[in-house]
């Protein structure tokens, strides 16, 4: 099945969008091209895309398109790695969390300092969001939006049709699991890929560990944490939803999984709020047609994702304005509105009127803002937020092999994370 899904050929109110925002074309003296890597294939992602591409061209410049398929990025990574090695690194890539640290120590990537200081980057952004854009104190990307990972989206009308209750808890997560299940409804709309597993794992530590243990577990990576009772439950909780996910589920794009929830196939999925851009261009209407809640038990906690852009040294002093004008238009208010409603997420700058957004979003947007004010912010391990890529792939891999096992132990899976934390 092809899991690259063409972006919405039908009318849509973007372009409208783009006007009321007045996004009008200013071009500059000379205009420059900038080649963008990023992995946003999907219906909901190419949309937001076409947001991002269409104000670019709107300040006269040209936009390349280098779009790889794969919802976690890690293909898009290992083909950004190819091309800096080989000397043709794109004008701008998303990358995001430790590893935008690890690129800027490499010294390949464009200063963004001065655009920072001139626009009051530090004034617009919560601090721990301005704190993972930085190297040695300075800039060296552009955030562009937040999604919160720990979701739970679920079909109303399958669950009205099976008596079952959306659920708060795990308790009630099971009880409505085993009604689906009974109605003939694939409970849980899941893709095995290593990332979705782990994102899913996440959001069992999240509701049943609560922040304190997700972050010495999932972001400290302390290892008493990682082998004791409390991590003995997450994964055997964990282990026992595989029974509720479809025997077709392995390698399955989340995309796909998400359209087994539109169409009624399934009645749930773990995933991130880019999964409402999904229902969004399907014709989906939040509270109606679809509902968002907290993972079980997660309500009080807020697991980001941030989608972000490195921009890479470039000879051409045409294309690196050009760099500049893609930094400054994303942090933008209108442009952090207009993406943001197509991508599912909430603006990252604050002070963006929500006031056109869904009740999903507002929710996502409280809950985000009273977590930065309070400190309590958590980076997602599965979404590369968390910790160094060569652990964050090593715990990925524990997971799966985990999640996939009929054999392997709890306790074998807690010393495997153990070691995997390890990894540098």
């Amino acid at each position: 099945m092809n899991s690259r899904r063409k972006p919405l050929s039908s009318p849509h109110p973007l372009g409208a969008a783009l006007l009321l925002a007045g996004l009008v074309a200013t071009a500059p003296a000379r205009a420059g091209e900038v080649e963008v890597l990023h992995w946003w294939t999907s219906g909901g992602e190419a949309r937001a895309a076409q947001a991002l591409k269409a104000t670019l061209q709107a300040k006269g410049h040209t936009w390349k398109d280098f779009a790889v398929a794969g919802g976690g990025g890690d293909s898009a990574m290992t083909v950004l790695k190819s091309r800096v090695v080989s000397g043709n690194a794109p004008a701008a890539a998303q990358i995001k969390g430790p590893s935008l640290q690890d690129w800027a120590a490499e010294g390949v990537l464009a200063p963004m300092e001065e655009l920072a200081r001139a626009e009051h980057w530090d004034d617009i952004l919560p601090k721990a969001v301005a704190a993972q854009m930085k190297y040695q104190g300075k800039y060296i990307a552009v955030p562009v939006n937040v999604h919160r990972v720990n979701w739970l989206w679920a079909n109303p009308e399958v669950f009205k049709r099976a008596g079952a209750k959306l659920p708060t808890n795990w308790d009630e997560f099971f009880v409505a699991a085993d009604a689906l299940q009974k109605a003939g409804v694939i409970p849980v709309a899941h893709g095995g890929q290593n990332w979705q597993d782990l994102t899913l794992f996440e959001s069992v530590a999240l509701g049943l560990g609560g922040a304190d243990f997700y972050a010495k577990a999932l972001v400290k990576l302390d290892p008493d944490t990682l082998k004791g009772p409390l991590m003995e439950k997450v994964l055997t909780t964990f282990k026992r939803i595989k029974p509720y996910t479809d025997k077709n589920s392995p390698g399955r794009d989340w995309n796909l999984a998400t359209a087994m929830v539109i169409k009624g196939q399934a009645g749930m999925q773990f995933m991130g709020d880019w999964a409402k851009g999904e229902f969004i261009a399907a014709g989906g209407q939040p509270g109606k047609t679809f509902v968002c809640l907290p993972a079980p038990g997660s309500a009080a906690s807020f697991s980001y994702n941030i989608d972000s852009f490195a921009m890479f040294k470039l000879k051409n002093a045409a294309n690196s304005q050009a760099q500049k004008d893609l930094a400054s238009a994303i942090l933008s208010p209108e442009f952090q509105q207009l993406f943001n409603l197509a991508k599912g997420s909430i603006p990252v700058r604050l002070g963006v009127a929500m006031d056109k957004f869904d009740d999903c979003a507002k929710t996502s947007a409280t809950d985000f803002n009273a977590a930065a004010k309070a400190g309590t912010l958590l980076p997602s391990i599965a979404h590369g937020m968390a910790v160094p890529t060569p652990a964050e792939g090593a715990i990925k891999d524990v997971i799966s092999q985990f999640w996939n096992s009929d054999k392997m132990t709890v306790k074998d899976a807690q010393a495997k994370l153990v070691a995997a934390a390890r990894t540098r």
